[in-house]
């Protein structure tokens, strides 16, 4: 590693991260794998390693961090509204389990709309979060948009159960 080494980086990662670290270093000696651990890593792997053993550990660190850790990753990334459910790291959606595929900006709507539950975004707020430019004048593209997510999120688009409109105000999940 050119510019720092593999104690300091792992220290570094460990400010800011909550990720399994394995290490992977041609130091074998029990102390280069005591410091290399209490520095934050996961595991310690010495060179020359087995592939199959390499892989063994990346799925063992990835099942634990996956079962223990979901409060650093599921509720960041993972919106569940009924059985709607919203990834916004991928961008992808699921109803009922089923993947549903949505425009980008179908999915920026739904994923403000969702991120604030409840409250009622006003077709204004709407437009300029996702389009990231001033709102001039009414125009009926938040509302095509709307319609088009709920025709694809919706088992009866006439009547939603997730995005809900506020007569004269705006829209809300």
């Amino acid at each position: 590693m050119p510019k720092m080494n593999g104690i300091k980086a792992c220290m570094k990662i460990r400010e800011e991260r909550h990720m399994p670290i394995i290490m992977l270093s041609a130091k074998s000696e029990d102390m280069d794998k005591i410091q290399g651990l209490t520095s934050g890593a996961d595991d310690y792997i010495s060179k020359p390693f087995n592939p199959l053993e390499l892989i063994a550990r990346i799925k063992s660190q990835l099942r634990r961090y996956k079962r223990y850790n979901t409060e650093f990753d599921n509720d960041k990334t993972i919106i569940e509204i009924g059985n709607l459910m919203i990834n916004t790291d991928t961008r992808q959606i699921w109803v009922d389990k089923k993947e549903i595929r949505l425009t980008p900006k179908e999915f920026d709507i739904l994923e403000l709309l969702a991120v604030n539950k409840d409250i009622v975004l006003n077709v204004r707020k709407i437009y300029e979060a996702v389009w990231k430019e001033n709102f001039f004048k009414s125009d009926n593209t938040v509302m095509v948009h709307i319609t088009k997510i709920r025709e694809k999120i919706e088992e009866d688009p006439k009547r939603p159960i997730y995005i809900k409109t506020v007569w004269g105000v705006g829209y809300k999940i």
